[in-house]
């Protein structure tokens, strides 16, 4: 393959041609060989029944590295445009024929047609176009208003780490029993834990993430000194910030099964309550994770066999009396939302 411009492999049954087959997407690592464009495609179909559960009739926004993921490449953010890697919501153009869309409508009132896989050659196109993370919608395409997924966020504040994580995630599981719910747990493919409750397609954006803040403040309430809802990074301190707004309209986590662009080429991988407290993140990657999927199969193929009621979880919230918490700053103004002042600078122009 050295040397070749292109190859065509077979995708789902579809001829998929990959431009640039031996370009190196992660350069290699004490720990890791190189990863080339190939094998992020590769990489994909072999995990095909876990990435597209995952995925499949969900809006999706892409996150593209094309140069690959190198020092000095810079991702665009919704704060700085610009750089070599960005995200993509909206359909790239000389999308192929079979590609279906759903149109998806931002805080903004903006709307916009984002992929909505709906086979494995969808996917592989999406990775020959330098995408190497899937950041999917908690919907399906058949209703984009009504949430069917809730999800736990577990994010390592400075001072904590993978192992923290662990053990909010102890507390979370022993937390969504109470409930009822039964909760798939993965790596984020950093240092963090995701976390997926399916739900009843019936409630709203701010429903779901009024949810998660329910959820988020009685983890705090059992683990006060390792777990915190605050939004200002000022008040987090040393513990594992539960990101309740990855529940608001146009927010995503990277999906299970998807590369993250960390050194090594780590995945989000699906790991099971028991195993979690023996795994690191790095355990899993474009190159060990296809012997693993092989082996033990989708992690959460059983994740669409019940749907739950977030009645539980929103009863919480109401009888917590806390009320809302600040949104995202690029949102408009939410309804009941608090003002979005950070505590310390509120003081200060008090004292002026």
């Amino acid at each position: 393959m050295a040397g070749s411009k292109e190859v065509t492999i077979d995708a789902g049954g579809r001829d998929l041609r990959v431009t640039n087959p031996d370009r190196v997407i992660f350069p290699a690592t004490e720990r890791t060989d190189e990863v080339t464009k190939l094998h992020i495609v590769e990489y994909y179909l072999a995990v095909q029944d876990g990435i597209m559960r995952a995925l499949n009739r969900r809006p999706t926004t892409l996150e593209r590295w094309p140069k690959g993921v190198h020092p000095g490449i810079v991702l665009s953010t919704r704060d700085r445009g610009g750089g070599d890697a960005f995200f993509q919501k909206r359909v790239p153009k000389g999308a192929p024929g079979y590609l279906e869309t759903a149109r998806i409508q931002f805080p903004s009132g903006r709307e916009a047609d984002e992929i909505c896989p709906t086979e494995i050659a969808v996917v592989g196109w999406a990775a020959q176009m330098g995408t190497i993370t899937f950041h999917p919608w908690p919907v399906r395409s058949a209703d984009v208003d009504h949430p069917d997924e809730l999800r736990i966020d577990l994010d390592p504040q400075p001072g904590t780490d993978f192992a923290d994580a662990i053990h909010a995630a102890g507390e979370a599981r022993r937390l969504l029993e109470e409930l009822g719910y039964t909760g798939f747990p993965k790596t984020s493919g950093g240092r963090g834990i995701h976390i997926y409750v399916r739900i009843e397609p019936r409630w709203t954006f701010t429903d779901v993430r009024h949810a998660a803040i329910a959820f988020g403040r009685e983890l705090g309430r059992r683990l006060p000194d390792r777990v915190t809802t605050n939004w200002w990074k000022e008040e987090r301190g040393e513990r594992i910030f539960i990101d309740y707004n990855q529940n608001a309209r146009d927010r995503t986590i990277a999906s299970a099964y998807s590369v993250r662009p960390k050194p090594g080429a780590t995945v989000s991988a699906p790991v099971t309550w028991d195993e979690l407290a023996g795994v690191t993140p790095e355990d899993f990657t474009v190159a060990t994770m296809p012997g693993r999927f092989a082996q033990r199969g989708d992690l959460h193929a059983a994740i669409d066999d019940v749907e739950h009621s977030l009645q539980p979880l929103l009863d919480l919230y109401e009888s917590g009396g806390q009320g809302d918490m600040p949104y995202p700053p690029d949102y408009p103004k939410m309804p009941g939302e608090p003002k979005r002042v950070q505590p310390s600078r509120d003081r200060d122009r008090k004292q002026e």
